[in-house]
């Protein structure tokens, strides 16, 4: 990655976009990538679409531009914000952690005493923006506000760490892969979706109405490589890992088989990816219409859904490589 790449992948993740609130990284990735599709469209559910067209079969490449964060439920008479989750937000992690909302607000995420952690849950925490009574805070947030997790890019080494790594990795390397495909024998939508994290509910919609004749979805995935982690055969740096299964799907034969040769062929490092939960786009999109043969690219992420998500650079450079090479070849299936 070289350090234009670096400060696209910056702003990538750094932008605000919890689920169903995507418009401005929606707008950021709509002018990266204008000029290296055909077609740029923004469809009825805020899905962006870049479409490469070809003479073979329709490939959707699918990679999730939301992120986790919390959603303002109330304001007390002190100012401060109750608050519930978008998405899969552990109490234990957010804790103490920055939110900014969509105007740049930001607040300090807090708690009641509590005489055990163990009973720490949303509903006993709280938002500090600073405010010293409830006219003030209104005068900022509101009701139905929303706000992500708020921290920075930084790059320790090989390791590439910030908040919603879950799942602007994957719009990255869809983005350089739509780069650096030239001349595709298939037909290409990239296709950025909303609300994955709420139920795959972008993916779904789009799938529908591309109809595609293979998905391919780009995401993160848990590791096995931390000290008494779960047991996962999985590691950061040892290569995309190419899924098996999770809780939402089994890759599709063809697919998965499609990926490993291509590995193979071009020297990619590779993993073998069993999850035993979670799920992916590629979960709505293989159960489209009457069917669409599907798989994932996964990315292995340490401390996911967190503000402080960890990715190898090497694995990133190598799955755009395999997202690449996978893309160029004419699929017959």
């Amino acid at each position: 990655m070289d350090n234009a790449q670096l400060s696209l992948l910056k702003k990538l993740v750094e932008s605000y976009g919890p689920s169903g609130n995507e418009e401005k990284i929606r707008d950021f990735i709509m002018e990266e990538i204008k000029d290296y599709a055909d077609e740029v469209k923004t469809d009825r559910m805020g899905n962006l679409i870049a479409v490469k067209k070809g003479p073979g079969k329709r490939i959707m490449i699918a990679a999730h531009m939301d992120e986790i964060g919390v959603i303002a439920t109330s304001v007390d008479d002190n100012g401060f914000i109750r608050f519930s989750n978008i998405g899969g937000v552990s109490p234990f992690t957010a804790l103490y952690q920055r939110v900014m909302f969509a105007d740049g607000t930001i607040g300090v995420v807090g708690m009641e005493h509590l005489d055990e952690m163990k009973n720490l849950k949303l509903d006993k925490m709280f938002i500090d923006i600073g405010a010293k009574s409830k006219e003030e805070a209104l005068s900022k947030v509101h009701v139905g506000d929303v706000a992500c997790f708020y921290n920075t890019f930084t790059q320790e080494g090989d390791q590439l760490i910030s908040k919603a790594m879950d799942d602007r990795i994957g719009c990255f390397i869809a983005i350089e892969a739509l780069k650096a495909v030239k001349d595709s024998p298939n037909e290409l939508y990239f296709v950025f979706t909303v609300q994955e994290e709420v139920g795959v509910r972008g993916a779904k919609t789009a799938a529908y109405g591309i109809d595609p004749d293979m998905g391919i979805a780009v995401d993160v995935t848990l590791t096995g490589d931390t000290p008494k982690a779960r047991t996962m055969d999985v590691k950061l740096g040892d290569g995309p890992a190419i899924k098996i299964r999770d809780n939402s799907m089994l890759s599709h034969p063809a697919v998965k088989n499609l990926m490993i040769d291509t590995a193979k062929a071009h020297d990619i490092p590779y993993q073998l990816e069993v999850l035993d939960f979670g799920g992916t786009d590629s979960g709505a999109i293989h159960l489209t219409r009457s069917g669409v043969p599907s798989g994932v690219i996964s990315i292995p992420c340490r401390f996911v859904h967190t503000p402080s998500e960890m990715v190898s650079r090497k694995d990133v450079e190598h799955s755009v490589m395999l997202l690449t090479k996978i893309l160029e070849q004419d699929i017959q299936f």
